[in-house]
């Protein structure tokens, strides 16, 4: 039952997510909430049975410690992310300004994007690719939260004429950081991976180990895109499922491409001679 646990928390996630559109108000806060929870247990819960405790708690200590770093420090001085303030009163209690299930959002977000990163990368130089990889997935994931929790009101930008076309009420400045933030947690946890006995397997290691974050991170990259282009009513989503569909996508094709080989590949049969 115990190695059930994440793929059951991901498929509340997922069911939650789907509920999102159909609600407003307060109702949608709850199911904003209850999303960022679930994703974050389906991803610890996920590690520590795979990754073992000490990595598992690593994972924590840099996504949702750095993460609340960054957002603390980013709301007082207006660093690393640029000026913006959250709608404290929506999301639960806060610590400085920043709702603390904003940090599990770190978590939540980071894991499946290393998974897949760690999936892909391989060769001589494979931890300076996981951590490239893991750094572009994490920034594509905000090409979509952002532009979705602005429409939603979640929080709000001071400059609002300085971002990418078609959203430009997002600074660009928002993605300098959080290419940033994204590069330290993915250098912080190389670093850890490296020196934990008990830290993620080698590269080479069957997909489906990790098919719940493989399934999560394929999940966000295309349902977000749909929901953005289709389900979704906000200024700029058109545009973010775009950008965040091609940004993830550098993760995503490859990705792809490596599950249908995998799915196709099947065991060589030795050659037999012939009968007489």
């Amino acid at each position: 039952m115990t190695a059930r646990i994440p793929t059951l928390t991901a498929a509340a996630a997922i069911a939650a997510q789907i509920v999102y559109p159909l609600v407003r108000g307060d109702l949608r806060d709850a199911v904003t909430v209850c999303v960022v929870l679930l994703l974050a247990a389906a991803s610890i819960t996920h590690a520590a049975l795979t990754r073992g405790p000490r990595w598992t708690a690593a994972l924590v200590l840099v996504t949702a410690g750095v993460g609340l770093l960054s957002e603390v420090v980013g709301t007082s001085t207006d660093v690393p992310y640029g000026c913006y303030d959250y709608s404290v009163d929506r999301l639960g209690p806060a610590l400085a300004g920043v709702p603390l299930v904003v940090p599990f959002a770190w978590t939540a977000g980071f894991y499946p994007v290393w998974c897949v990163a760690s999936l892909l990368a391989g060769g001589r130089y494979r931890h300076l690719i996981r951590m490239v990889l893991t750094t572009v997935g994490v920034v594509g994931w905000d090409l979509y939260l952002d532009p979705q929790m602005v429409a939603d009101g979640q929080w709000t930008w001071c400059v609002t004429d300085a971002g990418l076309p078609g959203v430009e009420h997002i600074p660009v400045t928002n993605y300098v950081g959080w290419c940033v933030v994204a590069a330290t947690m993915a250098a912080a946890m190389e670093w850890f991976d490296h020196r934990i006995s008990d830290a993620a397997a080698p590269h080479g290691t069957p997909p489906h180990r990790d098919s719940v974050p493989i399934a999560l991170f394929l999940w966000t990259w295309l349902g977000s895109a749909l929901a953005h282009a289709v389900f979704l009513d906000g200024p700029g989503l058109r545009f973010s499922a775009i950008y965040g569909w091609i940004t993830m996508g550098v993760l995503g094709i490859p990705l792809l491409i490596v599950l249908v080989r995998s799915r196709v590949r099947r065991p060589e049969i030795p050659d037999t001679p012939p009968r007489a």
